[in-house]
Parts: structure tokens; sequence; C-alpha cells
């Protein structure tokens, strides 16, 4: 009997759900794809507690997957939140109504570095890597692993991202940015990277990079050389110098022109710079030539996880997809771009 397993990523920015069919034999595929962009981090300033519009919008996004998730037969369902739940002063208030008003749905906290484990699992399953740093830029955290010889060596998950950036350093205001915000900005992001002693073992690596942010940089370049798929970015490859210039469009331009730039979500456009100013410091901090997209991380090493759960469990085959070769339906992309 085939398996709908569902699982539920609620980051800082945004909340997403994929849902995968496990078949008996040990296949498996995508067959579903939600997104919604709900800035659950916002302004949650010195008090580190979640507001009362962002929480109000997450919940609405969960109740629109629970109209989802809860027609399917055979349901298994994983719900985890990351850094801004994580953080949150207030954490407790707002999980308990996630149980109240999302029809008793439990929410898992888990830890930074969880979070880059399962990053970890997602892109090891799923890209032709053994050396490399994966870097997670999200919405108030940023994940990174250390893989020499297909292992994780060392891992992090540092306290800052696109949104907690964009609020703590661009002082000057989001619509036409300053080079001094920017300055301060990267500086901050390089000492970060100065007090990783680990990090320097990733010099000349290839750098694997996942994170909504980063996933747009990708976005921009594959619309600027006219592919036609142009979201399809796991596997692309960007040298140093097309992630330096597309930085410079991105910065150069005020929030209106940004919001016009091919490629780039106008919900994400007033914290884009501030959410690329990192992979574009650590390419330089590790001197690498290039970074390798990846469209798994979390929501794909919780999968990998539980397919080998449920081998160890005799519960499936020992069949061994890739899901990055599986194709969303055209019903499951129209879906995920409605949101």
């Amino acid at each position: 009997m085939v398996e709908n397993f569902a699982v539920i990523d609620l980051g800082s920015n945004s909340c997403r759900m994929t849902v995968t069919e496990i078949n008996d034999d040990g296949s498996f595929k995508r067959s579903q794809m939600s997104k919604q962009f709900v800035r659950l981090s916002e302004d949650m300033g010195q008090s580190g507690a979640l507001q009362q519009a962002p929480m109000d919008r997450t919940i609405e996004a969960l109740k629109g997957f629970y109209e989802e998730y809860s027609q399917l037969p055979n349901l298994t369902l994983k719900a985890v939140a990351t850094a801004a739940v994580r953080n949150a002063s207030n954490q407790k208030v707002f999980l308990d109504r996630v149980r109240s008003e999302v029809h008793g749905l439990n929410i898992e906290v888990i830890s930074g570095t969880e979070e880059a484990h399962y990053d970890y699992l997602g892109v090891i399953n799923t890209l032709p890597v053994t050396n490399c740093v994966i870097m997670d830029t999200g919405g108030a955290s940023c994940e990174l692993v250390l893989v020499q010889n297909g292992r994780e060596q060392n891992l992090v998950s540092l306290p800052f991202g696109s949104v907690n950036l964009s609020e703590t350093f661009l002082k000057h205001g989001l619509d036409q940015l300053a080079a001094v915000d920017l300055f301060r900005l990267s500086t901050a992001v390089q000492r970060l990277f100065n007090g990783l002693w680990w990090l320097q073992r990733g010099q000349n690596l290839p750098l694997v990079a996942l994170g909504g942010s980063n996933r747009t940089l990708a976005k921009i370049r594959r619309k600027q050389k006219n592919v036609a798929d142009f979201e399809d970015i796991h596997g692309f490859r960007m040298s140093v110098s097309e992630v330096d210039n597309v930085y410079a469009e991105i910065i150069e331009h005020n929030l209106a022109e940004r919001k016009a730039i091919p490629g780039l979500s106008k919900d994400r456009a007033d914290i884009i710079a501030a959410g690329i100013t990192p992979i574009v410091t650590i390419m330089r901090f590790l001197d690498a030539g290039r970074v390798i997209f990846s469209e798994n991380g979390v929501r794909e090493g919780i999968l990998y996880e539980h397919l080998d759960q449920l081998r160890a469990k005799g519960k499936i085959g020992n069949k061994k997809d890739n899901i990055s070769n599986t194709k969303k339906s055209a019903g499951s992309r129209k879906k995920a771009d409605k949101k």
C-alpha cells in the first residue's frame, strides 16, 4: 500500500510542504509541493517574540496545508520548525495556538545542528558530491556543513539569515541600499566565518547552496540565460564571477527595480540583498571557484531518514530512487506557484 509521507518545514521566511508517495518496494516519487511566504520572524527584534501578524499569517498557511494533506490516504506527517520558532521567547504560546487552531497539528522544533544534518542528507543523496561545503541561508539562520569523503565532518547553525540581517544592518532602508550598510553587513558575516576554525578546511572546495535566497540567485542567472524551466535549479552551477555580477545587479537597484528583475520573486525583493551577502562573502572566504545549487534540503533530508527507518524495519524494499529525478506533476507545480 502506498504511504503518503508529508513534511512541513516552517522556516523564518516561508512555510513549505512536500508530499512523497512511498511504494512497498522502496521506490518513491514526489507528488505535491506547496509554499507560502509567511515571514514568521518579522519584527522579532530585541524581545525575541513572534509577533501577532506573522503568527496569524503562518497559522492561515498551515490551515491551507491541512486542507491538502487531510485528504490523503495512509498519511504519515512530520512537521518541523526552525530558527524563528527555535529562538522565540513565546515559542510555547505559538505552538499551543497551532495545536488548537490547526486540528491538533504538532510541530517539532529542531535544533540548528539537526537542521544542518537534514540539509546534508538532502544534498548527499541527490547530488554527486563527496567533498564540499554546504550552505543553507534561511530567513533567520545559516547552516554550514563541511563534507569530506561523503561524510559530514563539522556542522553549525549561525544566527543570521535574510530577514534578521535586513532588519539589523540595512538601517538606511530597504529601498535604495546604502554602501555603508552593506559594508557593515558583509564585515559582520565575515567575522562569524573567521570564528569557525574548521571552515578553513573547506578552502577551494565547491560550495553547495540551498535556501530561498541562494536559490533565487540561481533563478536570476537562469533567467538571464533564457533557460525555459528557470526554477529547476538542482545541480545548476555558477562561477564566482557570475555570482558577483548578479549580486552587483541586485544592490545597485532600488526596491521597485529589484521587484522587476526576472527570476526574483516580488515577495523576496526587500530582503534579497542581505540574503545573498553571506554566499558572496563565503565564496571569497573559501576561495571557491564555483557554487552548485540544491533544491533539496531539510524536507528531503527528513524523507531520506524516514526511508532508512522503514527499510530497517522491513516495511519497504531496498529499491532506491533519487528524488532529484522525480518530476513534479503539472498540478503540483501549479499549486505551488499559486501559493
